[in-house]
């Protein structure tokens, strides 16, 4: 920036001020500068000019899979709104990996972020890193809770599957359910929430027995154990719900290698639903019923609720919040599969 500032003849608090808004010098000023830039070349290190600065124009997005469409989605979603706001978000995969985790976190501690959104590993995480995080800078969690304290913006896991339950039930056999890995806390309260709707209902929770898993490669663990399961002498009832779609992909899958018939018809021989409204869910074979998680919004109040704390940080005119834990309520999408 010295450098350039004698190459362009002007003060170096003149030049640093047109980098961070041009309009805040005089046009002529302006002109000048831009001709000279597009002489030399010259642009700013953005990570070093965030090194030297109180407050960063950097948002961190940690995700637990970058393949998963869900995730993709969402971050999309919070890279756009971040834009709209004047940040730039940089978006890191922990890739189902504690240690990939961890070296996030580490990276955004040294690229002096203004605040974070995660979507935590959870039951893997490292929660006292992700605390000493939080204690540095803002941090507001998705898709899955860390713990109960902190803040978090996701799914109503017990009005979703409610309201699933409820269907499936008033429409055929009751469901059992088929969890997923424990990847997450997901894995625990979808399970949980299932169970209550079964109990609000008067029914007796059934559970599909699955082998152990940490994997995040949810579509070949649905596959590989409903081949086993059917090869063993099938699910508990003839509903068979599952924790997630990419989970009733699999599950389809193993139906269909079955020569079984999936749909609600008297002559099907299963119904599969599942959760999420993964984008291929509306073209699978036969298309899944599923709820659908809102992550439009999910995104819209996470980015809300992160600028509100940056701001708190730095202006004395925004009142702090404490953390808050916004459950969005989701809807049912009816399919042929159920």
């Amino acid at each position: 920036m010295e450098e350039f500032s004698d190459y362009v003849g002007l003060s170096r608090p003149t030049v640093s001020r047109y980098f961070n808004d041009p309009n805040s010098v005089r046009r002529q000023t302006r002109e000048t500068i831009e001709k000279a830039i597009k002489e030399s070349g010259f642009r700013p290190n953005l990570f070093a000019v965030n090194l030297n600065r109180r407050r960063t124009n950097i948002l961190g997005i940690i995700i637990p899979n970058s393949t998963d469409v869900f995730y993709m989605a969402l971050t999309r979603r919070i890279e756009v709104l971040a834009e709209e706001a004047g940040y730039l978000a940089f978006v890191l995969s922990s890739d189902g990996k504690p240690k990939l985790e961890e070296r996030a976190i580490e990276t955004f501690k040294g690229m002096n972020v203004a605040g974070a959104v995660i979507a935590p590993l959870g039951v893997q995480s490292h929660h006292d890193k992700l605390a000493r995080l939080g204690s540095s800078i803002p941090l507001i969690y998705v898709d899955s809770q860390l713990d109960a304290a902190s803040a978090f913006v996701g799914t109503n896991n017990r009005q979703s599957f409610r309201l699933i339950v409820d269907y499936l039930s008033r429409s055929g056999d009751a469901p059992c359910y088929f969890g997923m890995p424990s990847v997450n806390r997901n894995a625990i309260e979808r399970r949980d929430a299932y169970r209550l709707a079964m109990e609000e209902l008067k029914l007796e929770p059934r559970y599909v027995a699955t082998l152990p898993d940490t994997s995040w490669d949810f579509e070949r663990f649905g596959f590989t154990e409903a081949v086993r399961i059917l090869g063993e002498g099938g699910f508990p009832t003839k509903t068979v719900l599952c924790a997630n779609d990419r989970i009733a992909f699999g599950v389809l899958a193993a139906a269909y290698q079955a020569g079984l018939k999936v749909g609600r018809g008297d002559d099907c021989d299963l119904r599969i639903a599942g959760h999420d409204d993964h984008p291929l869910s509306r073209y699978t074979c036969p298309p899944l019923t599923t709820v659908a998680q809102n992550y439009n919004e999910i995104g819209r109040i996470a980015i809300e609720l992160l600028l509100h704390k940056i701001n708190a940080r730095f202006d004395e005119d925004v009142e702090p919040r404490p953390n808050e834990r916004v459950l969005l309520n989701a809807e049912i999408m009816l399919r042929t599969s159920a």
